[in-house]
């Protein structure tokens, strides 16, 4: 018999799916919360991240958050533009924090009535956590039963001798509260309601399945778009996301690589850049990073002769590339066909690098014909989601056709890894999770209604498992089927129809890639080109604006350092003893000498020396100049300039 927390997350999933919804629809209330308590002018999938972790205690993933930002922009709630959202219409509030205190207030009452009930006993609760405690014991073993007879009519539950007496003592109270305290007997179902859809959201039944992960027999190899995102050199927020995807798979016991010749791009990639960081022709988000952060010509080579270290420090493992063996060999052609229809390379080394990667993971592979991401043996990692689509569109032409891709984007594997874990909830107590799955979730009777129908299914039957809840809970296509299979009947939503679906579902996982049209690619590609166009355009727009800020900056930066190196100099004169009747002169050298004396004192605290003030006033005035810039032309110059 399964527990308590598996049957409630495996109901509570079955009435979403039922409803054509599905598991992250669990999280639109609490983005929903946060957009409206903070009502920012703009925002990313990391703030709202931050905001729920902060307000809800609640871990989820960026990309996670990203695609409830996508759903609600579909809805036209919100609209995404140059990176960020904003909010464009009124959002609905789900008033969680006014629902979550009202549960605590039915919660807390609840546990006083159990001190003053247990006044008597003879092992009385003297406090509200010691209440409180034993009320959850109490609902991880009969949370279902008390729902049922409250819905039901049927008795409530009688614990067992085994029952420690804190049980005993709770379940005396709730038939005492059923017979004579109508209203307490409510706040008590509150509390049951709260229980049991704080197990639907965390799914604690999961938390097995991560010690016996699959997982831990799969090597994931990152491409070097994503080594150059793990070293922060185009901006924290990509690092951060891939440190977030090796956390995940750690958690899995997956392990994480890279190809040796992968890293060895990734170090041609820094050098071509450090040598462009100066050049009028430098472009690129390494480079553009580079400049907005003030990094040198010289901390790019010496971070490339670091790479080794800084990979292992992001637990990273470089492996050889494997050699070619000619039967697990792709068609290197036909695949190339495939990627120059799909991808845009503006470096031709680019692509062969691509193809060595594709071609590695055939051969690690061997003849295994995997069906699952988890029994893969190895797979690649993108975030070009172009490069992804061609290589599952080589291996369904190509290869076996229930092949799992050999590529995937980072976008995809963050967000499986996380359905099929449970979700961490840092620092809360129980009972605060309990009152904010109530607020959140808001159960209607007709709702319960069902989730109890599903439970009593479940348990008469028990014909799903565990790994079929990973699979209903993470698998996006599970709406669409459901829908298909019953035709809109919702009479026709059996037990087979659910083995069925399964069954369709284990068939259909091929790649996270889904198959797409060849009308979608043409006006996808013809959307590429324009933007490619317009980007082009805005960037030749920035880089005239960039450079002629500079030239300026540069010529003012020249003066102003030509004048501190005469004050020094003069300073050095009078140090040495040289000095002048002449009022005028003597002012000059003992100006010199105070300045000389500042210098010295500065270099001797906090390191100054003359190139660090000729790159500090470089750097402002060159910020201010692109600023005013700005301002007057209504260009977006905000990518170079650096803090201050």
């Amino acid at each position: 018999m399964k527990s308590n927390a598996t049957l409630t997350s495996l109901a509570m999933l079955k009435v979403k799916i039922d409803q054509k919804q599905d598991y992250l629809d669990y999280l639109n209330p609490f983005v929903l919360q946060v957009l409206i308590d903070e009502n920012p002018p703009e925002f990313t999938s990391r703030n709202i991240k931050e905001e729920i972790l902060e307000q809800f205690g609640l871990v989820i993933p960026e990309r996670t958050i990203e695609i409830v930002l996508k759903r609600l922009a579909r809805s036209s709630f919100i609209k995404k533009k140059g990176g960020c959202y904003r909010i464009i219409k009124n959002l609905p509030d789900p008033e969680i924090a006014t629902r979550k205190a009202e549960a605590e207030r039915h919660i807390n009452a609840v546990a006083s009535g159990l001190i003053s009930f247990s006044e008597d006993k003879a092992t009385p609760i003297t406090h509200m956590g010691h209440a409180l405690e034993a009320l959850s014991t109490f609902l991880a073993k009969f949370d279902i039963s008390c729902l049922r007879a409250y819905l039901r009519g049927t008795a409530i539950p009688r614990p067992s001798r085994n029952d420690n007496t804190d049980v005993v003592l709770v379940s005396e109270y709730i038939v005492d509260l059923q017979k004579n305290n109508p209203e307490r007997f409510k706040s008590f179902m509150i509390m049951v309601e709260g229980h049991m859809l704080a197990n639907a959201l965390l799914c604690p039944d999961l938390q097995n399945t991560l010690g016996n992960s699959k997982y831990r027999s799969t090597t994931v190899y990152l491409d070097t778009p994503l080594l150059i995102w793990s070293l922060g050199i185009e901006g924290q927020a990509k690092e951060a996301t891939v440190r977030e995807l090796i956390s995940l798979l750690q958690q899995w016991g997956g392990k994480i690589a890279t190809f040796s010749h992968s890293r060895e791009e990734l170090e041609t990639v820094i050098r071509r850049a450090a040598e462009k960081i100066d050049s009028h022709s430098g472009r690129g988000a390494v480079v553009m990073e580079a400049r907005k952060q003030g990094v040198t010509r010289s901390d790019m080579l010496l971070l490339a002769g670091q790479i080794n270290n800084k990979l292992a420090n992001a637990e990273i493992e470089i492996e050889g590339t494997p050699k070619y063996l000619d039967r697990f060999q792709i068609d290197e052609t036909v695949f190339e066909q495939i990627l120059g229809d799909e991808v845009s390379y503006h470096n031709p080394y680019a692509i062969k690098y691509d193809i060595n990667s594709v071609r590695s993971i055939y051969v690690l592979r061997g003849n295994k014909r995997p069906s699952s991401l988890e029994n893969c043996k190895a797979i690649l990692v993108t975030s070009n989601s172009a490069l992804a689509h061609a290589a599952w569109e080589y291996g369904r032409g190509h290869e076996a056709s229930e092949e799992i891709s050999s590529v995937i984007t980072e976008f995809s594997l963050a967000n499986m890894l996380w359905l099929k874990a449970p979700m961490a909830a840092r620092s809360l107590p129980r009972v605060e999770i309990i009152a904010f799955a109530h607020a959140a979730l808001q159960p209607s009777p007709a709702l319960l209604n069902k989730f109890l129908t599903e439970i009593d299914k479940l348990e008469k039957r028990g014909s799903i498992t565990e790994a079929d809840h990973q699979l209903l809970r993470g698998e996006y296509r599970t709406g669409g089927y459901l829908t298909e299979a019953t035709l809109g009947d919702q009479n026709r939503l059996t037990d087979q129809t659910i083995k069925e679906v399964l069954e369709r579902i284990y068939r259909d996982i091929k790649g996270e890639e889904s198959n797409k049209t060849l009308a979608e690619r043409e006006a996808r590609q013809k959307l590429q080109n324009e933007l490619e166009t317009y980007i082009q355009n805005q960037e030749k727009t920035q880089q005239s604006l960039y450079w002629m800020c500079h030239r300026k900056s540069q010529k003012y930066t020249r003066f102003i350092t030509s004048g501190v190196c005469l004050l020094i100099a003069l300073g050095f004169l009078f140090e040495i003893g040289l000095g002048s009747h002449n009022p005028f002169i003597s002012s000059f050298l003992f100006l010199g000498f105070a300045s000389l004396a500042l210098l010295e004192l500065g270099n001797l605290f906090f390191g100054y020396s003359v190139v660090n003030i000729h790159r500090k006033i470089s750097s402002s005035l060159l910020n201010r100049c692109l600023k005013r810039t700005a301002e007057q032309t209504g260009v977006d110059l905000s990518r170079f300039t650096s803090s201050q």
